[in-house]
């Protein structure tokens, strides 16, 4: 480890006078946004350290019962794209996350923006793939809205989720769980989703059919809560993937992690996609796929279970957690080098969820 590794980690940006597309990219300069603004409103403390750590749902105690609670939008271009569309998206993104804090997922919402001129033909497609998708997790789609506007300012549909979610007694899963010599798992091959996505906007071919891995991964979870308090922390891989989900893990917990190059998965067709347009995949975002910290004790428990999943195709145990290098991911190659894994300064590709 060289001596100065910690001055290679990231220091914040100065902030931006206007919002920028970079700001939704998953990156440093969105993460500073919320932080600084979104959250220091909301939390009632201008001070990051009396604050807990984000998570893709927030638990609250209501009448001795652990409710998970989430809201999500999706903006996605193109509305439909292989293996899935902005319906099928938006209940699977909001599934996920109530399922990364330990919750079965139950109830969402579904408000609807959509621009003048939309097709009805294309809403019903996505209202039907929504209520077919919602019926597979079994979660209810109980209350929504609509609104219209003028044609031009609304690019089709947009999509607002909210969910609610019922934690079982004993499951705790968070940031501040995760300990030194935990071991990091991925279920599945990474950057499907983000490709899937370029394949249609690019006119990409490929040799082989190349879908979105975007799906429901509350079942999953829910057969992984099996082993108990040694499952300590879980995050779906969206916007800015791996990287992005394991440096909001690291600065929260104050560990470092590393992972090995060669045990993570990537599917040919992503990997030389990424190759083509200059993206690496450890930052490209998936809708169906999480990374697991847990226990090295119940790392290959957790891994069978992964194995007899559908939702975990490609399953793989790809890192540890250290107590080096706080805050920080560090990648060590295929070849004996190494390099950190920061987080974007800007975006890689916008729209894709």
């Amino acid at each position: 480890m060289p001596d100065d590794f910690k001055l290679s980690c990231p220091t914040p940006l100065r902030k931006h006078d206007t919002i920028q597309m970079a700001h939704g990219g998953g990156g440093r300069i969105m993460q500073r946004l919320i932080d600084s603004l979104f959250v220091a409103a909301f939390s009632g403390t201008k001070d990051a350290s009396a604050r807990e750590p984000l998570h893709d749902s927030t638990v609250l105690d209501a009448n001795d019962t652990r409710v998970a609670f989430t809201t999500d939008t999706f903006v996605v271009n193109p509305l439909f794209f292989p293996g899935g569309d902005i319906g099928k998206l938006a209940v699977c993104g909001t599934v996920n996350d109530l399922a990364m804090a330990g919750a079965d997922p139950k109830w969402l919402s579904a408000g609807f923006v959509l621009e003048e001129g939309f097709p009805i033909e294309s809403l019903e497609r996505i209202v039907e793939s929504m209520q077919k998708t919602a019926d597979a997790a079994g979660v209810q789609i109980v209350t929504g809205d609509t609104k219209v506007v003028d044609r031009g300012k609304g690019d089709g549909v947009f999509i607002n989720t909210a969910g609610i979610g019922l934690v079982p007694d004993g499951i705790e899963i968070s940031p501040t769980r995760v300990r030194a010599g935990d071991k990091v798992l991925v279920s599945g091959d990474l950057g499907r989703h983000g490709i899937a996505i370029m394949s249609v906007r690019e006119g990409l071919q490929f040799e082989g059919a190349l879908e979105s891995d975007c799906d429901c991964l509350g079942d999953l979870v829910a057969a992984m809560r099996e082993v108990g308090a040694e499952l300590h922390c879980l995050r779906d891989l969206t916007r800015g993937g791996l990287s992005a989900a394991l440096n909001e893990i690291a600065s929260a917990a104050q560990v470092g992690i590393e992972l090995k190059e060669s045990a993570v998965p990537v599917a040919p067709q992503v990997a030389g996609a990424c190759e083509m347009l200059g993206l690496d995949p450890f930052y490209v975002a998936n809708e169906g796929r999480l990374v697991a910290i847990v226990s090295a004790d119940a790392a290959e428990s957790v891994l069978e279970i992964m194995q007899n999943h559908r939702a975990s195709p490609q399953p793989a145990i790809v890192g540890t957690v250290t107590s080096d290098h706080p805050g920080c991911v560090e990648l060590h190659g295929d070849l004996g080098g190494s390099r950190i894994l920061d987080l974007l300064s800007g975006e890689q590709m916008p729209r894709i969820c």
